[in-house]
């Protein structure tokens, strides 16, 4: 009978990490389970504990699927299934790791579960990355009285060092931006600090890089090493992240993978492929959004942008033909389910549940009607040249009237996800706005959905993100992929006794 290991999933967001190790665990010869998670968004927490319900069925329950396929509100889920309902308020907590109490309230939950399970146990999570991101690092360069020394936020990794080093587990997963391998404090670089204190945590652990092969002389791996590509494993988003596994010396002793741990490369998977079955929808128009009145703006955009000056004539030819379309969306949102049999057999089983008979959370936004020019242009330059287009190429009737808009810094300001190839990283800035998430076609004009980011970020078709559609956006930004995460908890778990 294969040991049975419990998994603590720290910083858990919405749950990407803990979705990929959890389904990876239901394998007979498997076995993981998700003791504690610890997040302290509100809505990502009332998704956390919605999976967490979820999961304590052997099948999930048919009131969810009813709730769905219906368009209903959920039930009260502690009054119909209460036991379920405390199994998961039990294993999702809300607290900010790093504040005053947190640690010592969650250590007796650490031994307990080192001791139940025999320190048969998992570590993952991710450390906030808004300090270590490169994106981070240049807003707060802009703020007069950003000291980088007195930013907590370098310093959350060592919440987790702490909380590996009280429950010493078998094994752990910690993932970060990959400006961490550059990121500088104190006038030193914060990785390799990283990878010290992970390294003595506990009673010690051999750090292994997951997609590249283990150093023969049984030195540590370079810091570069440690960088997975996401796109490079199945996911359909160029997505960079340092992934870095630490197994438990007395574990490690016997750990010799032949090749990287993580397998071969994988095929990539573009945006097409991921959103595959996903229905056209038309945009909405911030003001006045009706149907005709959308329809009347794309083909006012469309004709400006065909008799442009500076316009290649391939993309003049699509705006002409949707200024003449009479087939230009008409819907805002979409519960209907599409058909998915194009895409490669792994996500059909990955994304699919036959119990659904919706598309979840497929709606889109609002924008103004020069938004919807410059979305169609994006798109149209994009459809012809594989690549979407920088802010100079723009036409001057498109250009926004920003008085920085010269300086270089918003040269990707429209940027469509390029069909054919995989997209580029999902991030928390969806939620913001759609500028950088253009949907590939021209006659949608518009950014795109939630459930659409979640293909790319790889969530299951039947996952559902609380709260309004911001903090829906933000959710699945700031995720792991799901599907990432299982080839990763596959993998560690191939390497435990």
């Amino acid at each position: 009978m294969p040991k049975e290991y419990a998994i603590i999933d720290l910083f858990a967001g919405p749950g990407g990490l803990g979705e990929g190790f959890s389904r990876a665990g239901r394998a007979d010869d498997a076995r993981m389970k998700i003791h504690l998670s610890v997040e302290m968004d509100d809505h990502a927490v009332q998704t956390l504990r919605l999976r967490a319900f979820l999961r304590s069925f052997d099948t999930f329950p048919q009131e969810y699927y009813n709730a769905l396929n219906g368009r209903a509100d959920f039930p009260d889920w502690a009054n119909l299934y209460p036991a379920n309902w405390a199994h998961a308020e039990q294993e999702v907590r809300q607290r900010v790791l790093g504040g005053a109490g947190v640690f010592e309230e969650l250590a007796a939950e650490l031994d307990q579960a080192r001791e139940v399970h025999a320190g048969n146990t998992i570590l993952i999570g991710g450390p906030p990355c808004q300090a270590y991101s490169l994106a981070g690092r240049s807003r707060n360069k802009g703020k007069a009285d950003y000291v980088l020394e007195k930013d907590d936020r370098h310093y959350l990794y060592r919440e987790y060092v702490r909380i590996l080093d009280r429950l010493n587990p078998a094994a752990f997963v910690m993932e970060n931006v990959k400006g961490m391998l550059s990121s500088r404090v104190d006038g030193g670089g914060i990785f390799s600090r990283v990878l010290d204190d992970l390294e003595a945590a506990g009673d010690g652990y051999r750090l292994f890089p997951l997609a590249q092969p283990i150093p023969a002389d049984g030195n540590r791996a370079d810091a570069r090493d440690f960088l997975i590509r996401a796109e490079d494993h199945g996911v359909p988003q160029a997505r960079h992240r340092v992934i870095i596994l630490g197994i438990r010396s007395d574990i490690a002793e016997g750990v010799a993978p032949d090749g990287p741990i993580l397998g071969n490369k994988q095929p990539p998977v573009s945006v097409d492929e991921a959103i595959a079955g996903m229905w056209q929808l038309r945009s909405g128009l911030s003001r006045k959004d009706t149907t005709d009145d959308w329809k009347q703006a794309v083909r006012l955009q469309a004709a400006a942008i065909a008799e442009a000056d500076a316009v290649d004539e391939n993309v003049r030819a699509i705006a002409r033909l949707i200024a003449a379309a009479n087939d230009l969306p008409h819907l805002r949102t979409s519960a209907w389910k599409g058909d998915i049999s194009s895409m490669s057999g792994h996500l059909q089983e990955w994304f699919s549940d036959t119990r659904l008979r919706v598309t979840l959370q497929h709606e889109t936004r609002g924008h103004i009607p020069d938004d919807l020019g410059r979305y169609m242009f994006s798109a149209a330059f994009a459809r012809c040249f594989g690549r979407a287009p920088k802010l100079m190429e723009f036409p001057e009737i498109l250009q926004p009237a920003h008085k920085n808009r010269d300086s270089g810094d918003f040269a990707d300001r429209f940027r469509t996800q390029v069909a054919k190839r995989p997209s580029t990283t999902v991030t928390s800035h969806i939620s913001k706005d759609g500028h950088y998430f253009i949907h590939p076609d021209p006659k949608q004009c518009r950014s795109l959905t939630v459930r659409e980011a979640a293909r790319l970020q790889t969530f299951p078709d039947n996952y559902w993100f609380c709260g309004p559609r911001t903090k829906q956006y933000h959710q699945v930004g700031n995720a792991v992929p799901p599907y990432l995460a299982y080839q990763i908890a596959n993998a560690v778990r191939q390497l435990l006794p």
